[in-house]
């Protein structure tokens, strides 16, 4: 059976590819991770086609990725280095801001575990890499909702069929729709009456069973396989 990703060994440095068109962001982003225990920079890029590259040669276990870069950019670039790797590969965590709801989709359906803002703190950019490392979603609870709301605004389409959720138990499925609600680990457990241990089990089964990457993936799944409509969101 397929396995959940489980990201860098114990004891080993997070390798980290830093890649955005500005050379002074990218120092920026260096500077911080380097700075960090446990995380290491292997390289930077400056467009899509360079960080395909890189992260070919590089192997990293996260790239930070921009968006918006000339030529290739961060999207198609995201895409390449995630086809066909669903449980495996480096995690890409987008660098972008909130006013960019359609771009902000295109990366989470396209591979991307979660995404990120450029001014963030510095606190936040390193819990980010090591979600992302973990093989965590890199998304909060309102950004979820924001998500959620930017599928209700696209145009109707088909939705996956739901017999792919047919292989989850009734408490995996519960589990995801609480997922797709916003609700983090602790959250779960307090409403299923749960171990958060036993949350993170469930969650590893049914991402494995389903061909997930994280709890992104499981949010958009979750929409299009109509488990979860956007007037089924709560607090």
């Amino acid at each position: 059976m397929t396995t959940a990703p489980t990201g860098p060994e114990a004891g080993q440095l997070i390798r980290v590819l830093v890649v955005d068109d500005q050379e002074l962001v990218r120092a920026g982003f260096c500077v911080i991770l380097e700075a960090a225990d446990g995380i290491t920079v292997v390289g930077e890029a400056g467009n899509g086609t360079a960080a395909v590259a890189a992260a070919a040669t590089l192997a990293p276990d996260v790239v930070l990725m921009d968006i918006r870069m000339p030529g290739m950019d961060g999207l198609e670039a995201t895409r390449l280095i995630t086809a066909g790797r669903p449980l495996a590969g480096p995690r890409v965590v987008m660098l972008t801001t909130f006013d960019l709801d359609d771009y902000v989709y295109a990366a989470l359906r396209g591979g991307a575990c979660g995404f990120l803002l450029k001014d963030a703190p510095r606190h936040d950019l390193l819990a980010a890499v090591r979600a992302a490392a973990a093989g965590d979603g890199v998304l909060a609870p309102s950004v979820t909702r924001l998500v959620i709301e930017a599928f209700a605004r696209r145009p109707p389409a088909a939705l996956t069929a739901p017999s792919r959720l047919a292989s989850l138990t009734a408490r995996e499925r519960d589990i995801l729709l609480l997922i797709a609600r916003g609700r983090n680990n602790a959250e779960i457990a307090a409403d299923l009456v749960v171990s958060e241990a036993t949350v993170k089990t469930h969650i590893g089964h049914l991402l494995a069973k389903l061909g997930l990457r994280d709890r992104v993936q499981a949010v958009i799944l979750a929409y299009e396989s109509g488990l979860l409509s956007p007037g089924g969101l709560d607090g």
